[in-house]
């Protein structure tokens, strides 16, 4: 890469900076350029550079010698329109007696090519004078320039050390915004940057997230898709696909362009390219019947006639969405430019080219040879061309801005302000004596009204942020039309949405995604190694929600609701108790009352039987207290059905823990009774005088009096209460009745359990005993029922859910309380009704003697 000194160097010796040399010594470039552009004398001179022609014909590259360009081919006539807006604007300021008085702007404008070379070429002989006329070599001190980003970075950088100012009238690379790197640039449209942004705005707007690009390999390409990837990337939006290409390669790479665009699933692709590259591609497109696109134009081709009248484009064409310059007009030049005739400018190959396209013949000796000479009565009156249609005009309107910017900062400048400037000096030059730094500062400050009404001015070297949004749509005659259905005004975008037709003219608006977007009830899940726009869609989990399309993630409901089973709306959960009208709860109910009435009917039995022998020698009184303290027993276990509240819950474990103590106490003391009783037979022993009913009754209350003590110890400080537990079943809330204090109701238990243990261990020794009808023994299987009852219990309580854990807790209670009554009292009142010949007293005393 050459020193970024070299141009500069190349400047200086070529041109001596302004100062007219000692002989007539003019840059060149690579060939004189003044054939293919226009120029008129005045006091003060400003250049023009414009892509006049689109084609340059180059020789082989040896690097051994300079190239020699042959000729540049391709006339384009838009470029030419913009030319003569700029000739248009330099005479109405000369005819303005407000605007520079007393001074005449001349011109020269030369042709670019679309190219670095001719670019470079132009702008070196432009501020050297170089091609000029020779009786007075005097650059010009501004110039109005170029369309390409690409070149006009190259101009700037190579122009920039010399402060010579360019004001471009379609370069909108944002590259061109940097101030330090760029001191020189100026221009009248707006920064890609913001026409990138407009795009993300877009696309945000109909929802697409799965586009393609494409761009042409340089800054305002690969600048224009980088600004736009990091606008949508916030959005979720990602590229499908971004593909490059050289213009001057551009036909080998169309191939590889369409298979791209061909086979993505994206359906939205946009193109930062140049209209005639953006021209080409959409007709190989068109050839291999790539459809149903949506492609998003840049401004340099989404409004060229040029393309709209391609019949080739007129169906892959239809639904462009385009980012265009605003449109504005401008009175007097469809006049003007109708007017324009080769006669006023000889010489001048580019007027020669026009008319040779508009006509079919050649005006001079020196056009083209195949074609008819000219009569001479050609004329644009009533011709209808691209380059004499004034309808839309947007870059055009930027060249004629772009003038009376300039004109304006001269004014300032040649008006003697009293402004403090750097460069200020004690006389005011005219013509020649104008240095471009001079004019570089007032440019940077230039602020008026334009004959719209509007204020124009400069922020850092940019213009106001304004755009149109355009569509193609179809026309009467079978080709194509933009119209314009949106505005862009700084940061605001207004869009028509129903005025937009879509490609195969639907109204709808096309999908371009990767994955179809998560449903409410779902979430987002990217995949590994791909782009966050493509993902699954994984199901909520139980409880949660998502109740938007495309949700990251699910929502956790309050703990009073629940997930439904779409998952996408908070229901309030079900409340589950074990109530009085569910059919576990009722089944419980009525085993708890069968076995109090069944211990009722017992006890009658007893009572009824209480003089014989059999009930008068189990010791009636403790059998009563017993059948009274199962009956409580089955009873208790109503308590733990319904609807938990503060008193049930303490009632329940209240009765439940003193009722089982009764219980297990009268079959303590009946156990040590019978003990006692075999020891009483003994000689000598006394053990049954000390074991008297006085002091059963007071063993019998002691043992029920100490559960008392704990059980109310335990509902004074922690006592239980109803608590709502979310926790277990997902869409049901659990009411139940927590224990409060564990180390409360663990003493409760375990003191249960110690009389259970003390009582079976009792009537296991003694289950041999001489004892009327096995008493000993019938206390033993119940106690080794109560004590499998129980043992039983804890895994099933813990494990069971919700309302199954207060059955298994009725259960167990009415389970261990059937035993106890079966086992004691089963056997007696078998004999009482069934066999009442053995219950008497000599059948009594016989078991005894055959015991002993």
């Amino acid at each position: 890469m050459p020193p970024r000194w070299l141009p500069l160097a190349l400047l200086l010796l070529s041109s001596g900076a302004w100062a007219p040399p000692p002989t007539c010594s003019r840059y060149e470039g690579l060939g004189s350029q003044d054939e293919y552009g226009l120029s008129q004398d005045g006091d003060v001179l400003l250049g023009g550079l414009f892509p006049l022609y689109n084609q340059p014909v180059l020789q082989d590259v040896t690097y051994t010698r300079p190239p020699e360009v042959i000729n540049c081919i391709s006339f384009q006539a838009r470029p030419l329109r913009w030319a003569m807006a700029m000739v248009f604007a330099v005479e109405q300021i000369n005819r303005d007696p407000w605007l520079l008085p007393g001074v005449s702007l001349g011109y020269r404008i030369l042709d670019s090519c679309s190219k670095h070379p001719w670019a470079l070429g132009g702008g070196l002989s432009l501020v050297s004078g170089g091609g000029h006329n020779c009786s007075q070599v005097v650059g010009v001190p501004v110039i109005i320039g170029d369309a390409s980003s690409t070149q006009s970075i190259t101009l700037s950088t190579t122009l920039g050390p010399l402060g010579v100012p360019m004001v471009s009238y379609q370069a909108s690379c944002a590259c061109l915004s940097n101030r330090l790197q760029f001191p020189n640039f100026f221009r009248t449209i707006p920064s890609d940057f913001y026409q990138s942004r407009t795009m993300a705005q877009l696309v945000r707007r109909f929802g697409w997230t799965w586009v393609g690009a494409v761009a042409v390999n340089n800054d305002y390409g690969l600048l224009g898709v980088q600004v736009f990837s990091e606008e949508v990337k916030a959005a979720g939006v990602c590229l499908a696909f971004f593909e490059t290409f050289s213009r001057e390669t551009l036909a080998s790479d169309l191939p590889r362009l369409v298979r791209v665009i061909r086979e993505s699933e994206a359906r939205v692709v946009i193109i930062f390219a140049w209209y005639t590259d953006a021209g080409a591609l959409l007709a190989e497109l068109a050839r291999c019947n790539v459809t149903n696109r949506v492609f998003l134009a840049s401004e340099a081709w989404s409004t060229s006639d040029s393309l709209l009248q391609d019949p080739a484009l007129a169906s892959i064409g239809r639904g462009v969405l385009g980012i265009a310059v605003r449109a504005a007009p401008i009175p007097g030049l469809e006049q003007y430019l109708r007017g324009v005739r080769p006669s006023q400018y000889p010489g001048s190959a580019v007027l020669r080219s026009l008319w040779e396209e508009t006509f079919g013949c050649s005006p001079s000796e020196a056009g083209h040879k195949l074609l008819p000479p000219c009569g001479g009565m050609e004329t644009l009156q009533t011709v209808q061309s691209t380059f004499v249609d004034t309808s839309q005009l947007r870059i055009t309107y930027n060249v004629y801005l772009a003038v009376y910017a300039v004109a304006h900062a001269l004014h300032n400048l040649l008006a003697c302000s009293r402004e403090s400037t750097p460069y200020r000096k004690p006389q005011c030059g005219l013509g020649q004596n104008i240095e471009p730094r001079q004019l570089l500062h007032y440019l940077d400050k230039v602020h008026f009204t334009t004959q719209l009404g509007q204020d124009f001015y400069f922020e850092g070297g940019d213009s106001q942020v304004v755009y149109d949004i355009v569509n193609w749509q179809a026309s009467l005659d079978g080709l194509l039309q933009y119209t314009t259905v949106g505005h862009v005004e700084g940061p605001y975008l207004i869009l028509n949405d129903s005025a937009i037709v879509w490609p195969s003219g639907r109204d709808t608006v096309p999908q371009s995604i990767c994955t179809e977007p998560c449903h409410p009830g779902t979430r987002k899940a990217t995949r590994k190694g791909e782009p966050i726009c493509c993902f699954d869609c994984l199901p909520c989990a139980d409880g949660e929600i998502s109740n938007s399309t495309g949700a990251v993630h699910c929502d956790r409901c309050p703990p009073a609701f629940w997930s439904n089973a779409h998952h996408n709306e908070c229901i309030a959960r079900q409340v589950d108790f074990l109530s009085f009208d569910d059919s576990m709860g009722i089944t419980l109910m009525g085993v708890s009352v069968s076995g109090a009435f069944v211990t009722v009917a017992v006890g009658a039995v007893f009572l009824y039987h209480r003089h014989t022998p059999l009930v008068r020698a189990n010791n009636s009184e403790l059998s009563f207290m017993l059948l009274l303290a199962l009956a409580l027993c089955f009873l208790c276990a109503l308590l733990f059905v319904g609807r938990p509240s503060p008193w049930s819950c303490k009632a329940q474990h209240l009765a439940f823990g003193v009722s089982f103590v009764l219980c297990l106490s009268c079959i303590l003391v009946k156990t040590i009774v019978v003990v006692m009783a075999f020891r009483s037979t003994r000689p000598g022993a006394h053990a049954v005088k000390w074991f008297g009913l006085v002091q059963q009754r007071a063993s019998v209350l002691f043992f029920t009096c100490i559960q008392a003590a704990i059980c109310t110890a335990w509902l004074s400080l922690s006592p239980p209460h109803p608590h709502t537990n979310t926790g277990l079943q997902g869409s049901k809330v659990i009411l139940e009745c927590t224990v409060g204090s564990a180390l409360g109701f663990g003493c409760v238990l375990g003191y249960i359990g110690l009389l259970a243990a003390v009582c079976f261990l009792l009537a296991f020794l003694a289950r041999k005993l001489p004892d009327n009808f096995n008493e000993a023994k019938f206390i033993t299987f119940s106690m080794l029922i109560f004590c499998a009852v129980w043992v039983a219990f804890v895994p099933a309580y813990v494990s069971s859910p919700g309302r199954y854990t207060v059955a298994v807790e009725i259960f167990a209670i009415l389970a261990s309380a059937s035993g106890l009554l079966f086992c004691i009292f089963a056997p007696k009142c078998y004999i009482i009704v069934l066999m009442p010949e053995n219950n008497t007293k000599k059948f009594l005393m016989g078991r005894k003697s055959s015991h002993q």
